[in-house]
């Protein structure tokens, strides 16, 4: 059976992670409040955000922006969105 945990960004009981997505006690505590299908979702936001803002993660500022989207996403708030973006069709 696999572990659940209250999401913090769907305010309500789901499938956790399988182990904290990052060392750190910030991955500790994005385990313990983070649902996997929340987590998959900011995968594929964050990929997006660095593809067509040309972000680059060897830059602080670069990664201090990814890091507030991150937890801005996964605590329900608006985050920023790629202007002009159009998502692949399946």
């Amino acid at each position: 059976m696999s572990r659940t945990v209250n999401c913090s960004r769907y305010k309500k009981e789901l499938p956790g992670l399988e182990a904290p997505p990052f060392p750190g006690p910030r991955g500790q505590e994005v385990f313990e409040s983070t649902s996997a299908q929340a987590w998959t979702e900011w995968q594929d936001l964050q990929t997006m955000l660095i593809n067509e803002k040309n972000l680059n993660m060897m830059d602080k500022e670069d990664r201090r922006y990814i890091n507030d989207q991150r937890d801005k996403f996964l605590a329900g708030e608006p985050v920023d969105r790629a202007e002009g973006y159009v998502p692949k069709q399946p």
